[in-house]
């Protein structure tokens, strides 16, 4: 029973690496000036619940982080940073 909680562990880790990624490469397509303060905000997001522990929590905070994603990702299409 404790590897099914370790796997699960390991797949929500590697949920929250991939969203991290995915947030990394959206700041590519933000004005020059921006690009830092993006990364700064992202990475601070990410250690904020670096030690997180509650699972449900995790799962709803990786929920949130790809909808304010996409919500970049539109707005930078919007402004012509495609």
């Amino acid at each position: 029973m404790a590897f099914s909680f370790d796997l699960q562990a390991f797949i929500l880790r590697a949920r929250v690496l991939k969203l991290y990624r995915q947030a990394l490469r959206v700041t590519r397509r933000a004005p020059i000036h921006a690009r830092a303060e993006l990364r700064h905000t992202i990475r601070g997001e990410i250690e904020n619940y670096r030690n997180c522990k509650d699972r449900q929590k995790v799962r709803f905070l990786i929920s949130e982080g790809q909808e304010r994603l996409k919500g970049l990702d539109e707005m930078l299409d919007m402004q012509g940073h495609g």
